[in-house]
Order: C-alpha cells, then sequence, then structure tokens
C-alpha cells in the first residue's frame, strides 16, 4: 500500500568536468562514499545528500532532516538546553563532548520538537550521527522520553528519525538505562491510542535499534541502512556460521517482514503527510 504514496519527481545533481574540478577550491566538492564519483556540494546538498549515481543515501545533519521535513519556520525546539554530564567520571569524556558540540553546533546527538508536516502537526525527534556516533546517553535517552510524553499530553502524533551507534559506553549501565526508559514512554503513548512512526538511518544499530527504534506503530528504514544489535563478526562467531552479504540492511530486514517499508528520502515528506493524514483524530480515516 505505501508504494501508491511514492512518486515525487527527483532533482539530481550536476557532475562537474576534469577541468571545472581543478578550478574549484578545496571544500567545494563531495565524493560519494560508494561509488566514489565527484559532485559540486552544494548540489548535493540541495539533493538531500542521496547520490545521483548510485542512489547511495548519505547521512543527514539533525537539522538538515528536520528542515527537508517540516513546513517552514513551524519547528519549535524542546529541551534544547539539556546537555551530558559525566557520572563516572570517565577519562576525556568532557573533552570528546565540548568537540562535538562546537563540530555540529548541538548539545546532545538528538534534536526534538514540534512542527508541522503538510499543515499537520506532529512532535518529532531526529538523530545525528555527527554527535558521538549518534549514541545515546542520560541526556539523549531523557530528550526522547520527555519528547515522547509532551506528545502524548499534547495529542500529537510522533516521528523519529534514528541514527546511533548504540549506548554511549562511556555512561555504562546508565545509558543501558535509557533502552528501559524511552521504550516504557513509547508502550504509555501507544497505550493512549497515540502513533509513533519510526524511520531508521544509516546506522542504526546496538541498543537504539533493540529498543525505541523498532517498535514504532511504522516501522520505516532507508535504502541500504545498516539496521541491527551485534556486529556482524560477534554474531558469526557466536553461531559459526557465515551470514549473508546483505545481512543487517534494510533490504534485508524489509525482505524478512521487520520493515513495514523502506522510503526513499525524497519520497520521505509525501509519506509522512499521508500518513499523518490517514490517522488524523476526528477525520474520516482515523
Amino acid at each position: 500500500m505505501l508504494k501508491d504514496f511514492f512518486g515525487k519527481k527527483r532533482k539530481y545533481a550536476t557532475v562537474p568536468n576534469e577541468q571545472s574540478k581543478l578550478d574549484i577550491p578545496e571544500g567545494l566538492m563531495k565524493k560519494c562514499d560508494n561509488c566514489h564519483k565527484i559532485y559540486y556540494r552544494k548540489e548535493m546538498n540541495k539533493n538531500l545528500n542521496v547520490c545521483p549515481n548510485c542512489d547511495y543515501h548519505h547521512p543527514l545533519s539533525a537539522w538538515d532532516r528536520i528542515h527537508s521535513l517540516v513546513d517552514e519556520g513551524t519547528f519549535t525546539e524542546w529541551d534544547s538546553g539539556l546537555t551530558s554530564a559525566n557520572p563516572l567520571e570517565f577519562p576525556g569524556y568532557e573533552g570528546k563532548i565540548a568537540k562535538d558540540r562546537e563540530k555540529t553546533g548541538l548539545n546532545e546527538s538528538v534534536v526534538c520538537g514540534k512542527a508541522s508536516i503538510g499543515n499537520q502537526s506532529t512532535a518529532l525527534a531526529a538523530m545525528d550521527s555527527g554527535f558521538r556516533m549518534g549514541s545515546v546517553g542520560s541526556a539523549a535517552g531523557e530528550k526522547i522520553a520527555r519528547a515522547i510524553e509532551q506528545a502524548n499530553e499534547e495529542s500529537l502524533p510522533f516521528i523519529i528519525f534514528t541514527a546511533s551507534g548504540g549506548a554511549r559506553m562511556q555512561e555504562g549501565v546508565l545509558s543501558l538505562m535509557q533502552m528501559a526508559k524511552t521504550s516504557v514512554a513509547v508502550k504509555r503513548f501507544s497505550e493512549a491510542g497515540q502513533l509513533m512512526i519510526s524511520v531508521m538511518t544509516h546506522p542504526t544499530t546496538g541498543g537504539v535499534s533493540a529498543s525505541f527504534a523498532s517498535i514504532g506503530d511504522y516501522n520505516f528504514a532507508e535504502p541500504g541502512a545498516l539496521i541491527g544489535f551485534a556486529g556482524r563478526r560477534v554474531i558469526e562467531q557466536t553461531i559459526n556460521e557465515e551470514l549473508p552479504d546483505d545481512f543487517q540492511t534494510a533490504e534485508f530486514l524489509y525482505n524478512h517482514g521487520q520493515l513495514d517499508s523502506i522510503i526513499h528520502r525524497h519520497d520521505m515528506t509525501s509519506t509522512l503527510e499521508t500518513l499523518l493524514l490517514m490517522h488524523q483524530k476526528g477525520g474520516e480515516q482515523t
């Protein structure tokens, strides 16, 4: 059914010729991580960081993700000042957090808030793999749980885009506790009859894949996303078997019934608009 939602005309980036490549200052071009073709960075950004040659979905920052989805000027951030501490006094942790804040302009690995998509209000969370590889510590888990609870209070749908290496090792068991905290928040949200949409992007692994990322009413993924709990080598050594080449990809999970659909980044907004409309409370399609 969801394939009928797709159909946006896609825009493609321009491939510079060899002479122009020599004339362009460093930093103005981007090489695809998959096919290694080179494009103008500005035009790749306009193409939502999707390679026009091989369709590889490069990571999007949390703010680029949000701006690509929501109606202009409608996003209001929640809990922007909530930040990580160093509860275990892990050596060098505070310095790494400070560097990631400077690099990304974020206080944490997830941005949460409220916005409109297609003139329909929703709560929204976007994780950023550029901040500690999108890992979830006490602050990130708290932000996600609070966003779900706030969505419940306001009777809003909740949409989350995950991109994470899992629990943040520098916070030990406190980071692992976020799996339970966020999952309980989702359970209460579901029992209240609210809608949750989870979109897993590359990569979604570890404790994130084993908790809130996988328990939405709709579980989607972007093409080619790595999704899984333990690493490939760990699993192969444990079961003493070689795994398929596409193991832990979005396509493998979809083919084995673990995802509802794989959605191209260019089709994401229209798909979300349709789902929000279908589940609009008080409408004909509740």
